[in-house]
């Protein structure tokens, strides 16, 4: 059976470059599928434009992107932080124009796609970071730009991996995107069957999605005061706190000005709320 977990270091270390490097180092990626996931290989199977611009996020070994290429397509892009990873896909792929392999991260990442796949990048990160996710996806999409994929519909007792449910992801990712589909993936490999969502989810064009630093809460009784304050404000959609209260995803039909969510907490001093650089 698949086993999922990856930690070969102990997991309180930062999940960072030299975190992941350390798993490909060792070889413990209990996550790698050796081949591209059914799901996606079917989604793509059926996309036409294969001059679309894709990119893979968190990209591992990247069977999908190797599917990709054999499949015609000439505009990828792939991106992961742990360099002996990248160093081995950059050797893989060298002289072919049709992909570009990319050692960086992910959030200081620039352009614009079409596609962004999603596979285990997602579960790969602290939930602390679930909110910045959703803003960096949105920007990095062209407009009507499509997030597709899997994430996992189940809790796991330690991570990475770190699980979820539908019923978050609906209220993580609302408004921002449109969900075209959010159901049981009926095509998963044997050990992960009935526990993967399979996602394709649009990008909102018509609305601002943006990022906050955030000061001041201490318990989930501020995050919902706040929150009720800050849905008041004319034009906000959809208000998400990260888990460990830093940050603020906003999505509103407009921008709003920064006074106005400064005026709408100001009934707090400890309050402080700046965008996010």
């Amino acid at each position: 059976m698949l086993d999922e977990q990856c930690c070969v270091v102990q997991c309180e270390r930062p999940l960072d470059d030299m975190y992941w490097d350390a798993q490909y180092i060792a070889n413990t990626t209990g996550w790698d599928l050796g081949e591209v996931s059914p799901p996606i290989k079917s989604y793509f199977e059926n996309v036409t434009n294969k001059h679309a611009a894709i990119l893979i996020p968190g990209c591992g070994n990247t069977y999908e992107a190797q599917f990709l290429l054999q499949n015609g397509f000439t505009n990828i892009t792939v991106i992961d932080i742990a360099p002996t990873l990248v160093k081995s896909l950059q050797h893989k792929f060298v002289g072919n124009p049709n992909i570009n392999v990319i050692l960086g991260d992910f959030f200081k990442h620039e352009g614009q796609y079409d596609y962004i796949i999603e596979q285990t990048f997602f579960c790969a990160l602290p939930p602390t970071m679930r909110e910045h996710y959703v803003f960096k996806m949105h920007q990095l999409l062209k407009e009507n730009g499509l997030l597709v994929g899997l994430l996992f519909n189940r809790i796991f007792e330690v991570g990475p991996p770190f699980g979820g449910t539908k019923n978050e992801y609906l209220l993580l990712f609302k408004n921002a995107f449109h969900f075209l589909q959010s159901e049981t993936a009926s095509n998963s490999i044997t050990p992960r069957a009935n526990t993967e969502l399979f996602i394709e989810l649009q990008k909102n064009k018509d609305v601002i999605v943006s990022l906050y630093n955030f000061e001041g809460f201490t318990c989930s009784g501020c995050v919902a005061s706040v929150s009720e304050k800050l849905y008041e404000i004319a034009g906000v959609l959809n208000v998400s706190v990260s888990k460990n209260f830093s940050e603020i995803l906003l999505v509103s039909k407009n921008e709003i000005p920064l006074v106005h969510l400064q005026d709408a907490i100001a009934h707090d001093a400890k309050y402080k709320i700046k965008k996010a650089p």
